[in-house]
């Protein structure tokens, strides 16, 4: 899940793979409903070699526990150690939202959308139909639902809510 940085020194590999055990078992953690767990060993990690994925799982592990500020800090120092990567961005949209600030909520996402390292653009576009759907700018947020189900036709949350949106439109 964390790829191995270029040019890491010598002295540096068995700390890193140290860091990458620890975030692996909180993943495990994670999935197995352990949120404390996983917040103890995502943050050892960072202690052993700061990444942005696990800062970002970090916050994603908070967020599950309704710490939307905890997890949107997380998420910005995933971003200050690795601006290019996407989910932080994403996820500190998606967690303005859960706090019903989803015009802060937009920036957020559309830096995702550009992010170089971002594989799940799926999300980004649900959110900011989410995001737009909470301003009450339903044609703005049927866009972005549409252009959730173009990138990945089978990603039933943005099905369900497109069809939800056209019908509260006729």
């Amino acid at each position: 899940m964390i790829a191995q940085p270029d040019n890491l020194p010598d002295d540096q590999i068995e700390v890193w793979q140290q860091a990458v055990e620890h975030f692996e078992r909180g993943y495990r953690m994670q999935a197995q409903g352990d949120i404390a767990a996983a917040i103890r060993e995502y943050k050892l990690s960072i202690r052993f070699y700061p990444t942005a994925e696990a800062y970002t799982f970090l916050g994603w592990a908070y967020a599950h526990l309704e710490l939307y500020d905890e997890a949107i800090a997380a998420c910005k120092l995933a971003i200050e150690t690795d601006p290019t990567f996407g989910n932080p961005y994403n996820d500190i949209g998606a967690y303005l939202i859960e706090l019903e600030r989803a015009e802060e909520a937009i920036a957020w996402l559309e830096r995702a959308l550009t992010a170089p390292r971002y594989e799940a653009r799926v999300f980004a576009f649900f959110n900011l139909g989410r995001a737009y759907e909470q301003l009450g700018d339903l044609r703005q947020a049927l866009e972005y639902y549409q252009a959730a189900v173009q990138n990945y036709p089978d990603y039933r949350p943005a099905i369900d809510a497109m069809q939800r949106l056209l019908g509260k439109m006729n």
